[in-house]
């Protein structure tokens, strides 16, 4: 999601089904990718994107809005909603239909902690994904540098292969590799 933001677009179809995971033969390595760029747009915030996509249940809050202002934070409110289903077989907000959905959602002003979430900093993260403040809702390089990804708990569980692996694609890089990026030479992205 850093990556694709970063190139100005917003997906606006973040969900379960379009994110597929990929493990090489052999690599011991499983591979998230984002897929389905059907109704991806360039981030415009002077012309207003006010048209929705996707699932009412990974909608943002401010999606509901009468003049909804649709940023790159709509996708990190949906990659909120797909952990939080990923970790609880729930999403934070379901309702029937789209009206239910959307009137439950301008009620709400916050997602509450569900019993499934023991770990405290994993539900500091979320609750950062799932803030219904766009203007405070994190961006998807803040969150790569939340303590879920950055604390000693989670570096130790960098392996001594993704280690090598990143020394080795650094070491490349140095002689000549054009095909070496950062995400190769970080050992937490392998």
């Amino acid at each position: 999601m850093r990556a694709f933001h970063s190139t100005g677009y917003i997906h606006r179809d973040i969900k379960c089904d379009n994110i597929l995971l990929h493990s090489p033969p052999g690599s011991g390595r499983v591979h998230a990718k984002i897929s389905d760029f059907g109704f991806a747009k360039k981030e415009d915030l002077n012309n207003e994107l006010t048209y929705l996509k996707g699932f009412a249940q990974y909608f943002a809050p401010e999606s509901f809005l009468k003049n909804p202002i649709i940023t790159q934070k709509v996708d990190i409110y949906a990659l909120g909603v797909t952990f939080y289903k990923l970790r609880t077989h729930n999403y934070p907000v379901n309702e029937r239909n789209f009206n239910d959905q959307k009137m439950k959602m301008t009620i709400l002003k916050s997602i509450n902690r569900p019993s499934e979430i023991k770990d405290d900093i994993q539900w500091d993260l979320l609750s950062k994904l799932l803030e219904f403040d766009p203007n405070k809702r994190i961006t998807a390089v803040e969150a790569l540098q939340h303590p879920y990804f950055t604390s000693p708990g989670a570096i130790a569980d960098v392996s001594k292969e993704q280690q090598d692996l990143a020394s080795l694609a650094a070491v490349a890089e140095l002689g000549g590799d054009s095909n070496i990026n950062e995400f190769d030479k970080d050992p937490t992205f392998i």
